[in-house]
């Protein structure tokens, strides 16, 4: 089964790095074979929903009905891409059910690569916890409509012919390119970001909601390359003196636009690092308050350390950061031996700076080590450790992380939901043109399970191990405080009783006062039997 080869290869040395070379090559294998099953699984599993769901009438004869589902156990909105079908003569647009088309944006297919294919964005608003909402993808032939959806600008920053994707020529001549000035800024309604066009760094980040600037004058996402060398423990220590012996700056190889349409903006800069090259794309979509930084990194070094430093306009004692299921501060002005032994921290999916109302969200897809300072936040991503695998990181990775502004401290601004999102985005799957609608239950909106609380993030539901007809539901809290649990479904689902972790009946938690759900205390972890 994948789950058991995929917890079999989560062995001590083979998630930090620290083992040797023909464990890896074991290892990847094992872990692509549990990706192609999980995302069969995953497939197979969007199909059977989307075959139940009974749906309107399509605003066209010829619409195809595109399925969003969200894995979340919240409602979320967020820009969503659909791959278009090959067909020259025809605009693409989208509707909602109610038949009203949505802003959308083309991204054309990179001419470089034959098989890719143009992609059409737009927003996918409010689609429900652990749920689904229907839209349309209807062709509108150009003889009779103009494509509204994207304009001329548009057009012309998307001809990916003219940008490189992905990582141009490997271990090419590090040459020094200069630019003419020019502002190089990405702006929704909620954030504008600005990028330096001699270094290709984030020199500001304005927050429209707080009315704030986000970064100091060190300004953000600064890589910053350190010798480290001299630890015996090669691939388990960090030397802890590497801030003494700092490398020379990246050199910019290239700044050029990727998208600039009213969804999606994206920048493109390549910087290079001795033998490395890291392609870097800045985007800001609609609606979003996040800067994401996208990172395709050709690493060629070794004993060298790499980090983005993020200059902060906000001081803190302490910093939060992320553990599983929950959270854990630490400070930012060590004093005894053992804090200032903690030059390097690990967080999971986000570390957070909050003072005096306001704060900034770091977020990652998976870069797990960071330094923080009362100011200043430093995400680590790349090392060049030879023992006792030579190889180690060297090769093609791909990240991105995430600037999060915000009001109030990390609670309040929900990180933990923004860190869960970047992590795993809404889920698009275009379906065959309608044919047989008899015979299906579900909605073309569908909520399939809510637990209400918003410090409530659903961990597991999985089928019962004794009893096919029941299922086991597992949450945790996620804020540090009480927490009220209400399932909420369109399937009818209920709690039956909760349960320990091998699925036996306990008495606790408690039931809340008006005895519809369940109260789970701070940082607990809860499970509960599920039945129709």
């Amino acid at each position: 089964m994948a789950w058991k080869q995929l917890l079999f290869n989560q062995f001590h040395d083979i998630l930090p790095g620290s083992a040797i070379a023909q464990v890896y090559a074991d290892a990847n294998l094992a872990f692509a074979e549990v990706d192609r099953t999980c995302r069969h699984i995953l497939l197979q599993s969007l199909d059977a929903i989307a075959a139940q769901i009974f749906l309107p009438s399509p605003p066209q004869p010829n619409a195809q009905p595109i399925f969003v589902f969200n894995s979340l156990n919240w409602s979320r909105s967020e820009v969503v891409a659909v791959t278009l079908p090959d067909s020259p003569d025809a605009a693409w647009q989208i509707y909602d059910l109610s038949g009203q088309r949505l802003t959308s944006q083309i991204v054309k297919g990179d001419r470089l690569q034959p098989q890719s294919q143009s992609t059409l964005l737009f927003c996918a608003n409010h689609v429900p916890a652990i749920g689904y909402r229907v839209f349309w993808l209807c062709r509108e032939y150009t003889q009779t409509v103009h494509n509204l959806s994207t304009s001329p600008e548009t057009e012309k920053n998307t001809d990916l012919s003219k940008l490189t994707y992905g990582i141009t020529q490997k271990n090419a001549p590090c040459q020094e390119t200069h630019f003419a000035a020019q502002e190089m800024v990405l702006e929704n309604e909620l954030i504008r970001a600005t990028i330096d066009a001699e270094t290709g760094n984030l020199s500001s980040i304005w927050d429209k909601v707080n009315n704030r600037e986000v970064l100091n004058t060190a300004g953000g996402n600064q890589l910053q390359a350190f010798q480290d060398s001299g630890q015996y423990w090669d691939a388990w220590n960090i030397d802890p003196n590497y801030q003494k012996h700092q490398l020379p700056a990246p050199i910019l190889k290239q700044i050029s636009w990727v998208e600039r349409g009213e969804l999606r903006q994206s920048l493109r800069v390549v910087l290079q690092i001795g033998k490395s090259e890291f392609c870097q794309d800045y985007i800001v979509e609609k609606g979003s308050p996040l800067l994401k930084i996208k990172t395709v990194a050709d690493w060629q070094e070794t004993h060298v350390l790499v980090k983005a430093a993020f200059g902060l306009n906000v001081e803190a004692d302490f910093a939060t950061c992320e553990i599983p299921g929950g959270a854990i501060a630490r400070t930012t002005k060590p004093q005894t031996a053992a804090e200032k032994a903690k030059w390097e921290v690990p967080i999971l999916r986000w570390v957070d700076i909050s003072n005096h109302g306001f704060g900034v969200s770091l977020l990652n897809d998976c870069k797990y080590g960071c330094d923080i300072q009362p100011n200043q936040i430093r995400l680590t991503l790349l090392r060049g450790s030879t023992w006792p695998d030579e190889q180690a990181d060297i090769g093609v990775s791909e990240f991105t992380c995430a600037v999060y502004p915000h009001a109030g401290n990390w609670q309040e601004a929900d990180t933990v939901r923004r860190g869960y999102e970047l992590n795993l985005p809404l889920l698009v799957q275009v379906l065959p043109k309608l044919k047989e609608n008899c015979h299906k239950t579900l909605p073309a909106v569908g909520k399939l399970l809510d637990l209400s609380a918003k410090n409530l993030v659903l961990m597991a539901f999985k089928q019962s191990e004794d009893d096919a007809n029941m299922w086991i539901l597992r949450c945790y809290e996620c804020h540090g405080e009480e927490a009220k649990l209400e399932l909420k479904s369109d399937l009818g689902l209920a709690i039956s009783q909760p349960v320990n972790l091998l699925e036996q009946p306990i008495n606790l938690p408690q039931k809340s006062e008006n005895g519809k759900g369940f109260r789970i205390s701070a940082w607990k972890i809860a499970s509960f039997a599920v039945k129709l």
